[in-house]
This record gives structure tokens, sequence and C-alpha cells, in this order.
């Protein structure tokens, strides 16, 4: 695989936009249990909306969006769109542990063919695949 630069700009993710279904139990879930520092938190009444700015690393961030009623995320088999996101975690096991004592399940560890790096998958209170990719 060759890699090319753009020599008319730089790309890196900013942010990743999740809109949610319950914001306090979301809310809760991205902050306590995965640990994402908040940014900030603003209420949009306008729209009935909370939108939270939590940090991921030194340049990426998570925005959670509440709506009212939104709909729900096509199910299986996968529609078209995002498919995940991932996280890389450098303790894959304790990564686990740490879900299990929260009574989040994952699936079973599997490993990349590609990289020889194992992964799994979990899921958001509103049913987002999240994957923990060992790094």
């Amino acid at each position: 695989m060759t890699s090319t630069s753009n020599t008319l700009f730089s790309l890196q993710v900013h942010h990743i936009a999740i809109i949610c279904s319950d914001y306090d139990r979301s809310k809760q879930f991205y902050t306590q249990i995965l640990g994402f520092p908040i940014v900030s938190e603003t209420y949009r009444a306008e729209r009935q909306s909370y939108k939270l700015d939590l940090q991921v690393d030194a340049q990426t961030q998570i925005e959670l969006f509440s709506f009212p009623a939104p709909p729900p995320r096509p199910g299986y088999p996968e529609a078209c769109g995002l498919r995940h996101l991932a996280f890389a975690v450098h303790d894959l096991e304790g990564a686990i542990a740490h879900l299990a004592a929260h009574h989040i399940p994952t699936e079973a560890v599997r490993l990349d063919e590609l990289t020889g790096k194992r992964f799994t998958f979990f899921k958001d209170p509103d049913g987002l695949p999240l994957e923990l990719y060992e790094a």
C-alpha cells in the first residue's frame, strides 16, 4: 500500500457526532464508564437538545447530541454508512474486565488477520457498535 500526501490540506479527525435516545444514560456511559472528560455541555432550547463535547485524545472529541424522538439506528444486516467506532487500548483484557464490571457484554476477542492485533466489539446504550482495538 502506498501513501500519498495532499499538499493542499492535511486531514485529521476532529470529532465524531453521536445522537442518543437517553441523554443522561449516554452521558453516564461515555463519561463514567468509558472515562471521556467533559469539555463543555450546552442545552439548545430551540432544538430541545443537549450537546456534550467529550475529549477522546489531544485532537479528537465526541459530540454527544440528544434530540426529541430520534429515529432508531438501522439494524442488521448492516446498513450503509458508519459501521462502528473503534478505540485503541493498550490492555485489551483490562478494558474488557472494566466493561464486564459495569455489566456491558463484549463479543469474543477476534484476531485481525492483516495486523495480528486483537479486538472485540460492544455496544453503547443505543446499540451503536463500538470496538476496542489492541494498540
